[in-house]
């Protein structure tokens, strides 16, 4: 019964599209490939610009490093590629002449001397490549924690919910704890774990290179959880007080709907129904905006969005509790560019 459970969970991945044809993922190899030979015909010419020794020019290399959900492997039909440019030197921050296209990034050696900014270029790819050494085996279960975290509002750290590396690392953490069950046990172990989770000790991925944490607690934050490369490191967030409360509470329905997976009337699509925002509440916020051009527009958005967290505490000292709804809609009949949050 858990085995069919798991097989009912993958094929309702599929037939949402979730799961890229073979197509669209020979599209996206084509494309990070013809992306390493501009970056590496970049590095070669700025080695000439540098006028270093034609020797050094010919065998002088960069490569392309890819993360977030297309380094995870849960990456949608429609997802983007988030892709990192690495060369040595005289280029950018590498204290190396040549970079293997196979580059460990984890290696020391490479990571000796880089300054604060390099640092934070590198951390999402540490992390991803950290995650995937240690949980070798986590797309079945990240896509669909990422699919219930969108269906249920939940998703989205400009929001001040969970983005992709926080669900990546909470679900790493649950592989960990139960390396020899199925999909469908995970999903449920997942939510009982969180559903009580003794917030704010912070969630870490077992690993026997760093040294535990001396500190319990990282009180500065709602939900810390560790960075997968560092000791003292967190991910950052913008979790406030009520989209805290409305996570737990997601945790916790979750749990109680996948708490008896061998019920003769479980269902997945009552997991993962979309949150009811009309049914739930009475009073909406609207933020219309709206530009001449579609250049402009996507410019505003930014700026708008990188707001949002200000917005948030704003509200919750005036109304105590708000929910920010992460989707963003289009009105069929208004004719130039805009977008409504």
């Amino acid at each position: 019964m858990k085995e069919e459970r798991s097989l009912s969970l993958l094929q309702l991945m599929v037939n949402e599209g979730l799961v890229p044809s073979l197509e669209e993922e020979e599209n996206r190899k084509t494309v990070i490939e013809k992306l390493k030979q501009i970056v590496v015909a970049w590095v070669k010419r700025v080695a000439w610009q540098r006028r270093l020794p034609k020797q050094d020019i010919a065998v002088t290399s960069a490569t392309l490093l890819t993360y977030g959900s297309y380094g995870l492997g849960v990456h949608g039909s429609e997802s983007d590629i988030d892709a990192l440019c690495v060369g040595p030197y005289f280029a950018t921050m590498l204290k190396v002449l040549v970079v293997p296209e196979n580059l460990d990034i984890l290696n020391p050696v490479f990571l000796r001397d880089i300054d604060e900014t390099g640092w934070k270029s590198l951390s999402r790819v540490l992390a991803n490549t950290q995650i995937c050494r240690l949980v070798p085996d986590l797309k079945s279960m990240l896509r669909c924690v990422k699919f219930w975290a969108k269906r249920r509002g939940v998703y989205g750290n400009l929001n001040g919910f969970l983005g992709g590396i926080h669900l990546a690392i909470l679900a790493a953490f649950v592989c960990q704890c139960d390396p020899f069950v199925g999909l469908s046990a995970l999903i449920s172990h997942f939510f009982k774990k969180f559903a009580f989770w003794p917030w704010p000790r912070p969630v870490e991925l077992q690993d026997e290179t760093l040294h535990p944490t001396l500190n319990p607690t990282e009180t500065r934050l709602y939900m810390p959880i560790r960075l997968p490369f560092s000791s003292y490191e967190y991910c950052h967030s913008n979790i406030t007080k009520s989209t805290f409360y409305k996570i737990r509470t997601e945790f916790l329905r979750g749990h109680n709907l996948t708490k008896d997976l061998l019920k003769f009337d479980f269902d997945w699509h009552n997991v993962l129904e979309p949150f009811p925002y009309t049914k739930k509440y009475a009073w909406f916020l609207k933020i219309f905006l709206s530009a001449s051009k579609q250049d402009e527009l996507g410019d505003w958005v930014g700026w708008i969005k990188s707001r949002f967290c200000c917005l948030l505490f704003k509200l919750e000292e005036v109304q105590g509790l708000c929910d920010p709804n992460p989707a963003e809609y289009i009105d069929v009949n208004i004719a130039d560019p805009h977008v409504i949050f």
